[in-house]
């Protein structure tokens, strides 16, 4: 739980500390922190394919970070998640259950047929959100400067992230209002 805490904290804190830290430390070092990452991680691995994939691509990037000394493949971390959680998302709507029914059951088992379709338009629309919110940290990555790529991934992604949360949360209320669930 610990380790995991920390994962998550270096995770959200990681674009910022790539904007502190350049001109100042040389990315190789900066690519300490991601090591740092999936280091945390590392007890969940064995559990979920999808985190051991996520941490070899994660691996690679520092790989090529720690070689050229670039900073680029260290801003590319933010599409990789987002392209691990598109994939993660994605593919459960191939499944019987979608991921946010999975998650919804964690809480309330029981689903009436309608919550199953609308936990599964709530998978697509995240992953509409992964889509665009990716494809944003790859362009700021390659085009704009550090602090745009930094004020992107490090605050306004998650202000988007919480708005989508919220906003999905009023429409949950209401449709259980509205079918009785």
């Amino acid at each position: 739980m610990l380790l995991n805490a920390v994962a998550l904290l270096l995770t959200v804190l990681y674009p910022l500390a790539i904007w502190f830290g350049h001109g100042l430390v040389e990315p190789r070092w900066l690519a300490l922190l991601l090591v740092l990452a999936i280091a945390c991680r590392l007890p969940a691995l064995k559990l979920q394919r999808a985190a051991r994939w996520s941490a070899a691509a994660a691996l690679l990037l520092v790989a090529v970070a720690l070689w050229s000394n670039l900073l680029l493949p260290l801003k590319l971390y933010p599409v990789l998640v987002n392209a691990v959680l598109l994939a993660t998302f994605g593919y459960s709507l191939w499944t019987p259950q979608s991921m946010v029914e999975r998650l919804a059951r964690l809480r309330e088992p029981d689903f009436p047929p309608a919550a199953m379709r609308y936990t599964r338009r709530v998978t697509q629309v995240w992953c509409g959100f992964f889509i665009v919110n990716g494809g944003i940290a790859l362009v700021t990555a390659v085009w704009a400067s550090d602090a745009v790529w930094s004020l992107y991934t490090g605050v306004i992604a998650y202000i988007l992230m919480a708005l989508l949360f919220g906003g999905e949360y009023l429409v949950r209320l209401r449709f259980k209002r509205l079918h009785h669930a």
